[in-house]
């Protein structure tokens, strides 16, 4: 799975615009939960080859910058959580899970 980080808040519109033709995902992981590891590794061994093609995902370390976790939050209107997965379709939310509720298989229902 070849990750796009996101590390500055300049960032969140470019994935507006990038979301009008193809959706964005976003991992908000923190390295310090055993749970946020498990949903990451979940997604991560599930993720096929061709899915790259439908949906750009984006990866955010909590821990390096919870500002910007804070940011997205603002931005697309969600509470924060941790570990959180947003897909964002036409620069809006279409689908936000936390901890055990992420699922690739509904992320990719999307698709």
């Amino acid at each position: 799975m070849n990750w796009n980080k996101l590390t500055q808040s300049t960032q969140l519109q470019d994935i507006k615009a990038i979301s009008e033709d193809t959706p964005v995902l976003i991992f908000k992981h923190s390295t310090r939960c055993s749970i946020s590891s498990m949903a990451l590794d979940r997604l991560v061994r599930k993720w096929q080859a061709g899915d790259q093609e439908k949906i750009k995902p984006y990866f955010l370390d909590l821990i390096a910058d919870r500002s910007l976790s804070d940011a997205v939050a603002r931005e697309f209107g969600v509470a924060h959580q941790s570990p959180q997965v947003l897909v964002i379709k036409d620069g809006k939310v279409q689908y936000e899970a936390s901890h055990y509720s992420i699922s690739y298989a509904d992320i990719m229902k999307l698709l």
